[in-house]
């Protein structure tokens, strides 16, 4: 009984201390729950009407897209822009995808696989035209060929010889295949919008005469320019009641930023650009001496390696290509600097020469058990070749077709490298003369050529340079970055920043409205460091050091102004508003001053300018010439005012106040209505407004776009 009244008189503690372990259990978990919706969101590169897309999904049809490209255009890779490019593309197109299926769906419209079939056995869709199965006899999509290759496919999928290829070929046609299904369901939208925007006989009436009904006046004008902008005063309530009138303006749907931000380059110093001068000074005068080119290029590391064959002019780059007519053969120049690439160049004109640019020749390959074998096989089809022997005939005794072929200049005038082996091959092509042969020997077999013909004669450089960099040396670098960071170290608010920068050497620039849909920040490559924090931070904060650009740029900046989604601030665009409201105030004092008059006389009494103006249509802005500028009220009092009538008010334009007199109105000769003709053409124009659609249902998407933070 003793244990079990001490057991009770701990009851307090005990179920204190089991709630605090299941208090933490609980708090363990939700942590981790809260940790993993976290993680998940770091993950995610946007968001579309609640559809969300992940880092890798987002990479995938990137991925995707590029291969496409590389596979539609022949291409290895691509530049860092064309890839910022390709992922704005994708996400554009994602973005749309998403906003046309939820549109699409609640009307219930969709693409049918029937309907796809349907397409394909059309072939007329532009899209098919661009798939690897469009007959070449035809020029037309051929539905047959796509269902063989499909098959073949699914037949090779175990050979890997083939698997490849077929794999590539296959991931195409399903891109083509996903593109064409959305491209449809836009379409069926797009005309669902159209189908809304109806036009009518009356409608139409207006619209011709709108362009055709015409006239002639006599213009009284009245500059703003003519009232000095410091005359007239604008208070903080004039620009309140313009921001107010026209706020709907300023409201923005993406959140932007404004930086302040210093960016220096570092470039070669004084003693870089000497060592650099020294070095080619010394490969000019070896070039000079007669050294092997090549070697001395090489040595040299210049950007364009030497590879010993004669060239087309346009070939090089312009700084070299424009010396080469000015040059003799064996000429070496003495090195000389390229602002716009940043290089100091040698170039020495080695031969000069006419060559076609076009040669057809036919081949035969020989190669036998041994070497020597090859090399009296050879021999022997020359021999024969040369006695009159079919070569065609002959080379398919060998298993060859021996037909003709074209070689062009454009095939091997910009390779990087070239081994003796093709250059030895590329020069016989070259010099052979028209139905000469030759027997060419290299390290595995024989080739047995004919030139058959050679066209279109250019002249031809054989041109060694050595272009290079003007590179700055480690140590101008690391003087460069230890006084930029001493800078950025001891100026930590933006006050100091701009306080301190003429003392260092610095500028203080300034971007307004960034978005963080934006590749970089200031035009500088590799910021993508920077682009994060830029909307991370809180206004007023300083960044880190930055090095950015290729490796030459150092960037600091300074967040100025955060933009959110929304009404933008009226400080923010008072400048804007300010103009406005000079402007307006400018018309209320000419209007003033004009008030009674009755006649363009009496206009140009009160100082007007004064000048015929013809052919003034609604359906088109008026030029006026007195004030420079482009004004379609005046267009619009002009139409609604009856022949020989003075104007009713003052007109309030774009660059001043007008007054006129008509002084003919008449419809546009030769201009005849045609209702049906007319009325098709504002058919088009309403098909035209409907294709905007993705932008108006774009604003209330709720899109996320997240890409800053991961490209």
């Amino acid at each position: 009984m003793a244990a079990i009244g001490k057991i009770r008189s701990w009851g307090p503690v005990l179920a204190t201390v089991i709630g605090v372990a299941l208090f933490a259990f609980i708090a363990e978990e939700a942590f981790r729950s809260c940790e993993a919706t976290k993680n998940q969101q770091r993950q995610q590169v946007g968001e579309v009407l609640g559809k969300k897309i992940s880092v890798q999904e987002f990479q995938n049809l990137v991925d995707e897209y590029q291969e496409v490209i590389k596979l539609t255009q022949g291409r290895d890779n691509l530049s860092e822009d064309e890839l910022n490019q390709v992922k704005d593309q994708v996400w554009n197109q994602f973005v749309n995808e998403q906003i046309i299926a939820t549109e699409a769906g609640k009307l219930g419209l969709t693409v049918t696989d029937e309907e796809m079939q349907n397409m394909l056995k059309e072939g007329t869709n532009p899209m098919l035209m661009q798939s690897p199965f469009v007959n070449q006899q035809t020029g037309r999509f051929d539905v047959t060929m796509l269902t063989k290759f499909l098959g073949d496919y699914k037949k090779n999928a175990g050979n890997a010889q083939l698997a490849e290829s077929y794999e590539r070929i296959y991931k195409y046609w399903q891109f083509i295949e996903k593109q064409l299904r959305t491209q449809t369901l836009a379409q069926k939208f797009q005309s669902l919008v159209t189908g809304c925007l109806l036009s009518n006989p009356v409608s139409a009436k207006m619209a011709f005469e709108s362009q055709n009904m015409e006239s002639d006046v006599q213009l009284a004008s009245f500059p703003y320019s003519s009232i000095n902008d410091n005359d007239v005063q604008v208070s903080d309530a004039d620009l309140k009641a313009a921001f107010d009138k026209q706020k709907e303006m300023f409201k923005q749907t993406v959140e932007t930023r404004d930086i302040k931000f210093v960016d220096f380059q570092v470039v070669a110093s004084a003693a870089d650009r000497q060592a650099l001068l020294k070095t080619m000074n010394e490969a000019s005068d070896k070039l000079e001496s007669g050294a092997n080119p090549a070697e001395v290029v090489r040595k040299a590391q210049s950007l364009m390696p030497y590879t010993g064959m004669a060239v087309r002019k346009n070939v090089f780059p312009s700084d070299i290509s424009k010396r080469l007519d000015s040059m003799s053969v064996g000429q070496t120049t003495r090195p000389f600097e390229t602002k716009n690439d940043n290089t100091l160049n040698v170039v020495k004109l080695i031969a000069k020469t006419q060559a076609p640019d076009s040669i057809e020749y036919r081949q035969i390959q020989v190669n036998a058990a041994t070497l020597d074998a090859t090399r009296q096989l050879a021999d022997s089809i020359l021999t024969a070749l040369k006695g009159g022997a079919n070569f065609e005939e002959l080379a398919k005794k060998y298993g060859q077709e021996g037909k003709s072929q074209w070689l062009t200049s454009a095939m091997y005038e910009n390779s990087t490298s070239m081994d003796e082996e093709s250059k030895n091959y590329l020069t016989s092509i070259n010099s052979l003369a028209t139905g000469e042969l030759k027997n060419l020997e290299f390290a595995q077999g024989n080739i047995v050529m004919q030139v058959l013909s050679r066209k279109a004669m250019v002249d031809k450089y054989d041109v060694a340079v050595i272009k290079h960099t003007i590179d700055f040396s480690k140590g101008t670098y690391s003087d460069a970055y230890n006084k930029f960071s001493q800078y950025v170290s001891e100026n930590k608010t933006l006050a100091d920043l701009e306080k301190n920068a003429e003392k260092f050497g610095f500028k203080v620039q300034e971007r307004k409205d960034m978005f963080n849909s934006e590749h970089n920040v200031a035009g500088l490559r590799a910021t993508r460091e920077a682009m994060k924090w830029i909307f991370d931070a809180k206004e007023g904060q300083v960044s880190p050091l930055y090095e950015c650009g290729s490796n030459d740029n150092l960037l600091v900046v300074a967040l100025t102004k955060i933009h959110p989604v929304g009404y933008r601030d009226l400080d923010a665009v008072k400048d804007a508003l300010k103009q406005e409201v000079i402007r307006d105030k400018k018309f209320e004092q000419l209007a003033a001053k004009v008030a009674g008059v009755k006649s363009i006389a009496d206009a140009q009494k009160a100082g007007a300018k004064v000048d015929s103006v013809k052919q003034i249509t609604f359906g088109a802005p008026v030029f006026v010439q007195a004030t420079g500028s482009s004004e379609p009220a005046l267009a619009g009092a002009v139409a609604a005012a009856k022949d020989g009538a003075f104007s009713s008010a003052v007109v309030k334009g774009n660059g001043g106040a007008y007054l006129f007199q008509v002084l003919r109105k008449a419809q546009r000769q030769g201009a005849k209505f045609d209702d049906k003709s007319v009325e098709q053409r504002l058919q088009q124009q309403a098909m035209q407004a409907a294709s905007r659609f993705v932008s108006e249902l774009y604003q209330k998407a709720n899109v996320v776009d997240n890409r800053y933070l991961f490209f």
